[in-house]
């Protein structure tokens, strides 16, 4: 194309002399090149230009020798970059987010071979317009070569985002789109508040949060007690409860750090810094005590003034404790062994899981331990008699065998948040309040290919309106879970996306908070100082006491009841009255007539596969859904990215919600072409504790 095509082109293109290996040739220039200096063979970059003069037309962008003379074709450089329309060119509507439709941002995926050194070169038709400086290239680093993105192996630690950009249209990756896009956030539990901090920490504020409830923090809920605030301490966790920080083996004399889970004290620290002048909303970490000798423990056998044992008690009576009734202890034996054998989890596979969560997680899948269950593995892959497999594990049991809590419920030091976990979504709110829908509950997602916008639908005031309300975005992020989304009427995704929403297994929990008139329990003659123990009684599972404020006067709470699985089915289905009556007669036989004295009838009950706004505790896969159904969450279909705990490597941990924001957001900043703004979040939120 002849340079008469680019209307508001000047003779500055006719200035331009032979580039020396060092510097720009010519003092003006129709575009300047800003960075980058230093690129990545088989990496991805932004460009950035600067219109020093109006251009309209057809804009080529190349990648050659700095020396090449002027009068050499476009073509005969190493290679196109891109080309797009540009200013008043008919074409040019896709550019007209950019001023005068001339965008000054485009990705550059770096090919895997090219020469060490370069520039770039602009072109308006033939006229070449700007030359770059020249560009270092270096080999791809391993950081980059787990970069987050959309296609590759979901067995892997991360997924390759130039892969990504490679599958996108040439069009779309080479215009990289402004930050006015509107972006639908659905959910505001913490992958939903973590996806709205990322955007804004990266230049979108033309975003909002969709919350059907009345509160912000989702599955993190802290009960306050008796009409309590937070700083006067009558309250327990009602959802998650603590955050495993390290273990200590003593073989070895090694303290091994938990990585993953540093991602939640560096959002802390990130919330408390932008909160430094509301001194109110500051998150602040103290030692979670996980377990105690003298917390009760799972026994038929009663002390002599009928109590339940504690872990002390049995350690001291050996006598107390269960005796197992195995049909044939030897088979058993053998079968737990073959089981262990296959899983391989010994120290070197936890100690590796705590330094790379996504490494382990691909050694777990090649092994195939997350296509069987235990009980299936015993039963089907080796062939162990029922009767025999049952002993080992419940046959009931079809989760896969991904160890994940097994690392981290071997930590021996955890933290938990001073006055409650609900503190840290509310540090969020300065930054979401003003811009959050509440009690609006999503009912429907409409794709519009025509102007490529996805509709959220909702029905305001009744459920019984037929027509529903809606609003249009550019995207949506989805951050509320498959238990919920699968009953919305939804475009029609890909048939394996489908599947996941409509058949991801979620685990169901029911909690109990009993709160007493004093902490007798730390006044028995076994204290009780924080910790978890459980007990055989029908129906109460675990029993955890508070690490904060100990030995404090005044009312205290107690996690009376903790259980998950299908016992919590059936006691979510009881009447609470009749639940709270049952939890509250197994804490009289666990610590004697005091706690009848104690309690004071308050309470909180919260059973999550009953929640209106989750229906169920955490997702919790079936054999071979993990790795069946991960590679769809990472793919945009018809403008909707999927967050949240269950779209994860592991599930039911808050860092979980805050990895799957990370992902999502870098995901749809790739969608956009913001390779700049999506390596900056993975750096910021990845770099400082993940092998890369």
């Amino acid at each position: 194309m002849s340079s008469s095509v680019f209307l508001g082109l000047t003779a500055a293109a006719a200035l331009f002399l032979p580039a020396t290996s060092s510097a720009i040739v010519a003092r003006h220039e129709s575009v300047t090149f800003r960075g980058p200096v230093t690129i990545e063979a088989n990496g991805m970059s932004n460009i950035h230009l600067t219109y020093n003069v109006p251009i309209d037309g057809v804009l080529s962008l190349h990648y050659g020798a700095c020396n090449t003379p002027i009068t050499v074709h476009k073509d005969s450089h190493h290679h196109l970059i891109g080309r797009t329309e540009v200013g008043s060119h008919p074409l040019a509507r896709r550019n007209a987010q950019w001023r005068d439709s001339r965008p000054e941002k485009f990705v550059w995926l770096v090919p895997e071979k090219l020469p060490d050194s370069g520039c770039l070169h602009a072109y308006a038709g033939s006229d070449l317009i700007g030359r770059s400086e020249p560009i270092t290239v270096q080999k791809k680093s391993s950081r980059r070569s787990v970069v987050l993105g959309d296609i590759a192996d979901a067995e892997g630690p991360w997924f390759d985002g130039v892969q990504y950009l490679k599958s996108k249209e040439p069009g779309k990756v080479f215009v990289a789109q402004a930050k006015s896009k509107s972006i639908g956030i659905l959910g505001g539990g913490m992958s939903g508040l973590m996806s709205a901090y990322l955007l804004n920490s990266a230049g979108f504020h033309n975003w909002k949060i969709i919350e059907a409830s009345s509160r912000v923090g989702g599955r993190v809920h802290t009960a306050y007690l008796n009409g309590t605030r937070s700083d006067q301490y009558q309250y327990q966790e009602m959802g998650p409860m603590r955050f495993p920080v390290e273990t200590f083996y003593p073989d070895t004399n090694e303290t091994i750090q938990i990585n993953d889970h540093k991602m939640v004290f560096q959002l802390a620290d990130a919330l408390n810094k932008m909160n430094k002048k509301r001194p109110d909303y500051k998150v602040n970490f103290i030692k979670w005590i996980q377990s105690n000798p003298n917390t009760p423990a799972t026994t038929p056998r009663r002390l002599p003034d009928g109590r339940v044992p504690t872990s002390a008690d049995i350690k001291a009576n050996p006598s107390l404790a269960a005796t197992p009734n195995y049909t044939n202890a030897t088979a058993v034996k053998e079968a737990a062994a073959a089981y262990d054998a296959w899983m391989g989890v010994d120290e070197s596979a936890l100690k590796a899981l705590a330094k790379n969560v996504f490494e382990a997680h691909k050694a777990a899948v090649e092994h195939g331990i997350l296509d069987f269950s235990e009980a299936g593995y015993l039963r089907y892959k080796l062939g162990i008699d029922p009767n025999i497999a049952d002993q080992v594990s419940s046959l009931g049991d079809n989760y896969d065998s991904w160890y994940y809590d097994t690392g981290y419920f071997g930590a021996t030091n955890w933290r938990t948040i001073d006055q409650g976990l609900s503190r840290l979504p509310r540090a969020f709110e300065p930054l979401v309040m003003e811009k959050t829908m509440f009690q609006t509950a999503v009912q429907e997602l409409s794709y519009n290919s025509a102007t490529d916008k996805i509709s959220v639908k909702y029905r305001p005031g009744s459920p019984f309106r037929t027509t529903p309300e809606s609003i249009d975005f550019d995207y949506v992020i989805t951050a509320v879970p498959f238990s919920k989304v699968r009953l919305w009427r939804l475009p029609q995704y890909s048939s394996l996306l489908s599947r996941a929403i409509n058949t991801l297994n979620y685990e169901q929990s029911c909690k109990i908070a009993l709160h007493y008139k004093t902490r007798f329990w730390e006044h028995l003659d076994k204290p009780i100082l924080g910790g978890c123990g459980s007990t055989d009684i029908p129906g109460v599972g675990s029993i955890c006491y508070p690490s904060y404020k100990l030995n404090s006067t005044g009312p205290g709470v107690m996690l009376a009841s903790y259980v998950s699985g299908t016992l919590a089915r059936t006691t979510g289905s009881m009447k609470e009255k009749d639940h709270v009556a049952l939890i509250q007669r197994a804490m009289i036989e666990v610590h004697g007539d005091i706690a009848r004295e104690q309690w004071t009838g308050k309470y909180d009950r919260h059973c999550w596969e009953n929640d209106e706004f989750q229906s169920g505790a955490w997702c919790s896969p079936e054999a071979g859904q993990q790795a069946l159904y991960l590679p769809a969450y990472f793919r945009t279909e018809m403008k909707t990215v999927f967050v949240g705990e269950h779209t994860s490597y592991t599930h039911a941990w808050i860092w979980s919600a805050l990895e799957s924001a990370v992902r999502g957001t870098t995901q749809l900043l790739l969608d956009m072409g913001l390779v700049d703004e999506a390596k900056d979040i993975t750096k910021e939120w990845m770099a400082r504790w993940m092998k890369m």
